[in-house]
């Protein structure tokens, strides 16, 4: 359904997405991951014919989006962070405009209103003027849009956003039965969002992608591992220097918090680390408020590793 080739797009000596490469198959709920910065948004701005690329190829249901942009278009459902909707129309004036947009007339036009209407759960607010929903319902409005021309491929930006927590819940129960009609490609901050609704899940940073993968696997890579968490009071660079000498350790973060030091080692093995880092705090003198230590097992841990948010050995 949709392959990418060594996409890149720099913005003047900027470059946002680094050579990716990726395919998502017919049917598929993907989910794109990414710290602010990391090139998820020039990635989706760039399949849906938004911007062109810098260099690489993009083809979506055998078609390119430079060559074909119209007909790739046509493929698509487009839903954006911020959805761009005309306050002042009705969402059945508003749902009725778009879809002679996307070229839907007679009969097939009010079929696809109504069906999407119930589907996003729009129906008691059909008349309501857009401009006085809620920020949860517009974001419907816009989910409603998407779908209304029965596209190939989901593209859905935050799609949860502005959501109460039992919207969220229909909403995620709404995007899981989507596959069985369309493939989709889900951007969210949310991380239990993606384990719940994702059967693969793509990690960018720094505009390449460092980890593609299940997000059941992705977690396996990690569970071997433990992580140690202290509080210690002394100089945060000093306990960094020091902590950078324990054996099978794989990933150190120090963070300053007044005269104390939280620190957190990631390692492997079954070595006492505990002992060690008791043995140092001791040598220098300085003073040892917590120690703990836990198996890492989520899908937040496999995104702070590979996004950097630890410093790696």
């Amino acid at each position: 359904m949709v392959v990418v080739e060594h996409l890149t797009k720099r913005y003047g000596r900027k470059t946002a997405v680094n050579d990716i490469s990726f395919s998502i198959r017919k049917g598929e709920i993907v989910g794109l991951l990414g710290p602010n910065g990391a090139g998820k948004t020039s990635t989706m701005r760039i399949l849906s014919c938004f911007l062109p690329p810098t260099r690489g190829s993009v083809s979506i249901n055998g078609m390119d989006v430079m060559r074909d942009s119209l007909e790739v278009r046509r493929a698509i459902g487009y839903l954006p962070e911020t959805v761009p909707l005309y306050p002042e129309m009705r969402v059945y004036e508003y749902l009725d405009f778009r879809a002679r947009l996307k070229g839907l007339h007679g009969n097939k036009r009010r079929e696809r209103k109504q069906a999407v209407l119930k589907l996003c759960g729009l129906e008691d607010v059909s008349r309501f003027l857009i401009g006085r929903l809620s920020k949860g319902y517009r974001q419907r409005v816009g989910l409603a849009d998407c779908l209304i021309h029965e596209p190939k491929l989901l593209i859905l930006d935050e799609p949860t956003i502005g959501l109460d927590p039992n919207q969220i819940r229909q909403t995620r129960a709404l995007i899981r039965s989507l596959a069985e009609n369309h493939t989709v490609l889900l951007s969210t901050h949310i991380l239990s969002e993606v384990e719940m609704v994702c059967g693969r899940v793509l990690i960018l940073n720094k505009g390449r992608i460092v980890a593609s993968d299940a997000p059941g696997n992705l977690v396996s890579l990690l569970k071997g591992g433990t992580v140690l968490e202290a509080e210690i009071r002394g100089p945060a660079e000093d306990i960094r220097r020091e902590m950078e000498k324990l054996s099978g350790a794989t990933a150190i973060s120090v963070e300053a918090e007044g005269e104390w030091s939280r620190l957190t080692v990631e390692y492997g093995g079954d070595g006492d680390v505990g002992a060690e880092v008791f043995s140092i705090v001791s040598g220098r003198g300085w003073v040892l408020r917590r120690l703990n230590s836990r198996r890492r097992e989520s899908l937040e841990d496999v995104f702070v590793a590979m996004t950097g948010g630890e410093k790696r050995l």
